[in-house]
Order: C-alpha cells, then structure tokens, then sequence
C-alpha cells in the first residue's frame, strides 16, 4: 500500500478501520457478482471513512482482491491510498458522498433495472417497498459512463430517494452501511422483476400504488424492524 499524498494523511483513520472497510467492501463487491447484480468486472462499489473513501478498482475481479490492494481516494478524487486506478464510476460516488449523507454506494448493471431503464422514465409503483427508497425509483438519462452528465443527471433523479436507475446503464443506491445500500440494490431489482412480469401479460395491465397508498407506506416502514431501547415497534 502507497501513501501517494502523505500530507492529508496525518488525520486519517485508524489502519486497523481502514482495513477493516476494505474487507467489507470486498465482501460486498463479491455479492453483487454471486448473486448476479453484475457480471465481469462491472459495477462497483464504495464506503466512506471519514473524510475518506475506499472504491473498488477499474478492471480488476472482485475475486482477486486482496487486503494489499486496500485503495482510497480523498472527496476531490485524488488518490490517496493504494497503487490501482479506482473505479472510472467513481464521479457517481463522489457526487453521491458530497450532496447526501451516504456512507456507503453500490453501484450494478443488475438485468431486470437495467431493462426497465430502458422502458419508462419511471418505475411504476408496483410495490410498497418503493417507500423504502423514498418513494418511486426514478431513472436518469443517459450519459456516458463516468462523464459529469451522468453525475448531475444521477443527483437530480436522487432528489428525496435513496436509489435510482440509469437509463441503459443499470442501478445506483446508496446508505448508512454496506449492508443498507446493497438490501437497497437487491430490493430495487426484485421490484424491476416484478413490473416486468406483471406488464408482460397480454391484454392486463398491473395495478399500482396511489400516491397516499406509498405515503402511508413509507411511514410505517420508518418504524419496521428491531428499534432501540423507546424506538418504535416494527412489524
């Protein structure tokens, strides 16, 4: 590991932190490969450490990563840690780490978003875990990959959600931890899946949620699951 700018290092994180975000973010990038988010070497994935941010690297298998190749970059983009060129997505995930509070951002090409992209300037609100993404999943337009149109037209399709699809690119989403960002991932495919199949039958047309229907929606699903000590019950 290669401390390219040793002067904006002295307040860095702990190794032992780093390292160990490295290895979730690995394990992460592995997952979206296992179980068919991206295919090859597309896709990537982030986490922010402080004023740092680790990024999987360009071109390299998620199965060849090793502790050693550990690279991080600062919020200007500037390479920080590592010898690998990082991800050429990495605009997206600066954009994403300076305008929100994400902490984490799983980038895929998954096939069924990926396809929906292609069809709608929208996903139609086929399901209520919509509300868990802040509401429907809008798509951005196309641009070239890595380039700073695709960056402003993700924010933009990003206003008051926390996930999106690229239109003929694939999907964004982003959370507090590794693990929110990448359930965000796989839960916005399984709804693209969904629509596709309910749409695909000939002569029906799948009904979908009203605009109060997601409302309410979203609000229980702000009290779901294990709460702390006075939190709100979950279902």
């Amino acid at each position: 590991m290669t401390d390219q700018l040793p002067g904006r290092l002295a307040d860095r994180p702990p190794r032992d932190t780093l390292e160990r975000a490295w290895r979730d973010l690995v394990a992460t990038a592995r997952r979206t490969a296992a179980d068919g988010l991206v295919v090859g070497t597309s896709g990537n994935v982030s986490v922010r450490v402080g004023e740092l941010v680790l990024v999987t690297p360009s071109g390299v298998p998620y199965d060849r990563l090793t502790p050693g190749d550990l690279l991080a970059v600062g919020l200007d983009g500037e390479r920080v840690l590592g010898e690998l060129a990082p991800t050429s997505e990495l605009p997206l995930h600066l954009a994403v780490y300076r305008e929100t509070d994400a902490l984490a951002v799983v980038h895929t090409h998954a096939v069924h978003a990926t396809a929906v992209s292609t069809l709608v300037p929208e996903l139609p609100p086929i399901h209520y875990m919509a509300a868990a993404l802040g509401g429907p999943v809008r798509v951005a337009p196309y641009a070239l990959y890595g380039s700073p149109e695709l960056a402003a037209h993700l924010l933009h399709a990003l206003r008051e959600r926390t996930g999106c699809l690229l239109r003929n690119h694939g999907t964004l989403t982003y959370g507090a931890t590794l693990d929110q960002a990448y359930d965000r991932t796989a839960q916005l495919e399984w709804m693209c899946r969904l629509w596709l199949t309910a749409a695909a039958l000939p002569g029906r047309e799948p009904t979908l949620l009203t605009d109060d229907q997601m409302r309410e929606a979203g609000r229980k699903l702000s009290g779901y699951g294990q709460q702390p000590p006075g939190g709100v019950d979950g279902g």
